[in-house]
């Protein structure tokens, strides 16, 4: 009996000993992110920081004193976890980039963002799969198959689209924000189906039934995704106009909101789908019906609580990264050939510059064929910027890189730990490096503020969080003949219709909108009132 005493006391004693650990690691983190925030408002009108890159440096930092005060043998506060990125961290900061997205901009420019997202990143995967499998055969890293080849160019053909997002002003360049930004979520988004088409498909016999059946696997993964954001989005739309929860409570809607948005993406995982597409639809969706939908009070503190769980989820991020890199167990296996990871990560950096460039000038001379209005082609100054803005990779590059080569987060393969060191040494490099030379190569290409055109697109901006006059892909009040005081054609051609496309599908999605859409789901021009109230004895519009 005493014994038994003796072994329940010593496993309390081991569980409160765990538990206080996670106090600590919580607690510096906790103190890290404060730090984090107040260091970026003091940088703020610095050219070449931005809060990405301070806190991945603040993560550095702090890795090193606890790798110090640990006599050499941890940095680890916390593991690096893909399920802890993929499932509480993502998910915020792309809903909110949905949310509060101008969306003419996004529709505006779509196909380019399209060409940018899915074909670009396609293309850049090939590239970086070819060039590994070639140069990696002849060096001295160990054994890789094709699988392996293949994952690598899902890894680094992943931009990092929270970094880029806080690189580029989405008021003082809008058409640039709203390619880097739409580019980047579809990017992340084809990276990720991409990574798990790679890892369910067997890959020792490839022919072309495989190949065509991976790519209508992908087909389906990213139309299906987006159809079920765009239905979570009318959902929870229908459900708050018609059940008006905010004359109880507005913390009822505004956690409603909340929770339908999260739903989304994690359906989307249950049913092995892109969680990223579908959250991202959602919130546009929920921004153009649902958030109007709610009181005065919860479209404020909607709005400020979305934006303020993506900013601590970033933070967060970056912070995670930088103190994982000290993470000296993981450069151990390295230590006796450092020249090999070195020459490795040097390659992936350089396959990475050429990747982008072989998809971002040849399709952005593509997209500019079907424009007509000079002032919406690509110029090459635009062109150099959105390829250089797309160079440096992140926490999904380290996600996916940690899922195929260690075993929840720990690896005892040198293969494997050079692969990890490669991936971490690039993400470090192009987010410091040319996060840092981003805002000046900005002022350098374009010193005279947003190109000549731009000024017209943010007046017609639609109606977002931050706007509560203009509505989905312009203006309400526009007659349907006359926008920009001018005549409206209709296109005689297919072609025609690709090459000015913004008012033809404006008007015709307005007219659409207007007579199905928001009668049954809400949206701007819908005001919530008490039921008996003169208000709704006098009804409204949408109602």
């Amino acid at each position: 009996m005493a014994f038994g005493l003796i072994s329940a006391v010593s496993k309390l004693q081991m569980v409160s000993t765990s538990d206080h650990a996670s106090v600590v690691s919580m607690n510096l983190f906790v103190a890290l992110l404060c730090a984090c925030i107040v260091i970026g408002h003091l940088l703020e009108e610095n050219r070449w920081m931005n809060e990405s890159i301070t806190a991945l440096l603040i993560g550095l930092c702090t890795g090193v004193v606890i790798l110090l005060f640990s006599g050499g043998t941890s940095s680890r506060v916390l593991v690096f976890s893909e399920d802890l990125f993929f499932i509480y961290l993502l998910p915020p900061i792309i809903f909110n980039a949905g949310f509060q997205v101008k969306k003419k901009q996004f529709f505006v420019n779509f196909m380019t963002i399209m060409l940018f997202g899915a074909i670009g990143t396609l293309i850049s995967c090939t590239i970086i799969t070819l060039g590994v499998s070639q140069i990696f055969k002849r060096m001295n890293i160990g054994p890789l198959e094709i699988g392996d080849y293949l994952a690598i160019g899902a890894i680094f053909a992943a931009t990092d689209s929270v970094c880029t997002l806080q690189v580029l002003n989405q008021d003082e360049t809008p058409l640039l924000y709203s390619l880097v930004f739409g580019e980047g979520v579809v990017n992340d988004a084809t990276s990720v189906v991409l990574f798990n088409a790679i890892q369910s498909f067997d890959l020792d016999q490839i022919d072309t039934s495989i190949a065509s059946q991976f790519i209508t696997n992908f087909l389906y993964l990213f139309v299906t995704s987006t159809l079920l954001g765009v239905l979570s989005g009318l959902l929870s739309a229908y459900i708050i106009k018609k059940l008006y929860i905010g004359r109880h409570s507005t913390d009822r809607e505004v956690a409603l909101m909340m929770l339908m948005a999260y739903l989304s993406y994690m359906l989307a995982e249950l049913c092995y789908l892109s969680g990223i597409l579908t959250v991202f639809f959602c919130g546009i969706v929920m921004s153009h019906y649902t958030w109007h939908n709610v009181t005065e009070s919860s479209r404020i503190t909607t709005k400020h609580a979305f934006a303020t769980l993506s900013f601590v989820a970033e933070i967060f991020i970056f912070l995670y990264v930088g103190m994982d890199a000290m993470d000296i167990e993981k450069w151990r296996f390295v230590s006796d050939s450092p020249g090999t990871s070195v020459a490795a990560s040097s390659i992936l950096l350089g396959l990475v510059l050429v990747g982008r460039a072989a998809f971002v000038f040849p399709l952005s001379f593509l997209s500019n064929l079907f424009k007509k209005s000079q002032s919406e082609k690509l110029s090459f100054r635009q062109q150099v910027i959105i390829w250089w803005a797309g160079l440096m990779r992140g926490a999904v590059s380290m996600a996916l890189a940690y899922n195929q080569f260690t075993m929840l987060g720990y690896t005892q393969l040198r293969t494997n730990a050079i692969m990890i060191t490669s991936t971490i040494t690039v993400v470090l490099v192009s987010t410091v490096v040319f996060g840092l030379m981003t805002k000046p190569l900005i002022r350098l290409l374009l010193p005279h503020g947003p190109p000549k055109g731009t000024s017209s697109m943010i007046s017609t901006d639609p109606s977002t969080p931050k706007s509560f006059t203009i509505p989905l892909l312009g203006s309400a009040q526009e007659s349907e003949a006359d926008i920009g005081g001018h005549e409206i054609h209709r296109p005689s051609s297919i072609r025609a219709l690709l090459a000015t496309p913004t008012h033809t599908v404006h008007r015709l999605w307005r007219k659409f909108d207007n007579a199905f859409m928001r009668p049954v789901f809400g949206g701007r021009g819908f005001v919530p009132v008490e039921p008996g109230s003169p208000s709704e004895r006098n009804g409204h519009q949408w109602r």
